[in-house]
């Protein structure tokens, strides 16, 4: 368990994630040796995953977002698996969550514009297995995209 030097190396580390080391040392109030240490303990028990760089979809002209959610037909046992299986090859899809409730997964899917989604939509999304509802959501605008919490 991260004690209090770690969560304020966490805060700083969320909040500017780029910081060099030197400057996230200072901020968090620790010598730039003890961050090192702290910050492989924390990637060694799963607190910071490795590094994952994240693509700015828009940047390379892929201006639609969609997120889609789905009810399955779950009268068949293999309902979650085939449409899983099916969802996986659609190359637009970046993301696939399930959930506990009414919906049972959600799809996020990018297109490079409102025809290309059609497409996509038509020819890919409606033709997965086992669906028995679906609702689309286009996002309009992103108001916070943030890994900070209060540590």
């Amino acid at each position: 368990m991260p004690d209090m030097s770690d969560r304020r190396i966490l805060r700083h580390l969320l909040a500017d994630p780029d910081a060099p080391n030197a400057v996230l040392a200072r901020r968090a109030g620790v010598t730039t040796a003890s961050l090192w240490r702290r910050l492989e303990r924390m990637r060694e028990a799963g607190v910071i995953p490795a590094i994952q760089n994240r693509v700015d979809w828009r940047a390379l002209g892929w201006e639609v977002e969609v997120s889609l959610r789905f009810t399955l037909d779950k009268t068949d046992p293999r309902a979650f698996d085939e449409f899983i299986a099916a969802a996986r090859e659609v190359p637009e899809v970046t993301e696939i969550q399930t959930f506990l409730g009414s919906v049972d997964l959600r799809l996020s899917v990018i297109a490079r514009d409102m025809a290309h989604w059609q497409q996509i939509y038509r020819d890919r999304i409606l033709t997965l297995p086992h669906v028995s509802d679906s609702d689309a959501l286009m996002l309009v605008s992103t108001i916070k995209d943030s890994a900070e919490l209060a540590l």
